[in-house]
């Protein structure tokens, strides 16, 4: 019989853990919500014509790519509007079966969404930067949610939760790229006074890995604290 070690119990929430999991669950929610809405309500064409300039870098390559960029913002806001909840305490352990399948669909639009991901890395704005930054975003993405998924079938949650924090750090880069985005264009329109067009293409340049190396390197500094590397935000 193979015994398998429990997690340490979830250190009690603080109120920086608190403001933390609900600044990062509320930015989350409106990105999840507002990010994709465009591209449901309106065609790639409709969008190009009002000036989107990610609709415009689309709107004529080959039906894969196209179907590729749905499926990656689809799935991606899905994953982006799950994941959250499954760091909220009170749901993981009053209803478990709800955080399992929660999980799972997580982990699947997830799957889903890297691979749209890295087919389209190829073709992002930012040119040779973005493939490299996006396409390593991808298979990151996807190989840190499949751990994860791998850890906690062989019943090692402590080693779940950390690869599901470092999972959270990718998937939260949807956040942190338009934050970035709006920093640095303001930066430079403000401050400097380039013109918003010029702004917005150097700012594209440095996004790729601002989007997403910080936020990981946020999560490795907070698994780096001992009573935190067993487990995830709470509230």
């Amino acid at each position: 019989m193979t015994l398998t070690r429990p997690a340490p119990m979830t250190p009690a929430a603080t109120w920086r853990t608190r403001s933390a999991f609900w600044w990062i669950l509320l930015s989350a929610l409106a990105i999840a919500v507002f990010a994709p809405l465009p591209y449901a309500l309106k065609s790639l064409a409709e969008l190009t014509d009002s000036g989107q300039e990610l609709a415009a870098n689309y709107v004529d390559r080959p039906t894969v790519v196209q179907a590729a960029f749905y499926l990656h913002i689809g799935f991606g806001g899905l994953a982006l509007l799950l994941s959250p909840f499954q760091f909220a305490t009170r749901l993981r352990t009053r209803v478990p079966h709800v955080h399992r399948v929660v999980g799972r669909v997580a982990v699947a639009s997830i799957a889903l969404a890297g691979t749209g991901g890295l087919v389209l890395a190829p073709h992002s704005l930012a040119g040779p930067v973005g493939t490299l930054g996006f396409g390593l975003l991808a298979v990151l993405w996807v190989t840190f949610a499949g751990t994860a998924f791998r850890a906690i079938r062989r019943r090692d949650v402590a080693a779940h939760r950390r690869w599901m924090v470092r999972t959270f750090a990718l998937t939260y880069a949807a956040v942190t790229l338009r934050l970035w985005l709006f920093v640095l264009i303001a930066a430079q329109t403000g401050l400097a006074g380039v013109d918003g067009q010029t702004a917005f293409e150097r700012a594209y340049l440095l996004v790729p890995f601002l989007a997403w190396v910080p936020n990981l390197l946020v999560a490795e500094r907070y698994l780096a604290i001992p009573e935190r590397r067993t487990a995830p935000v709470t509230a």
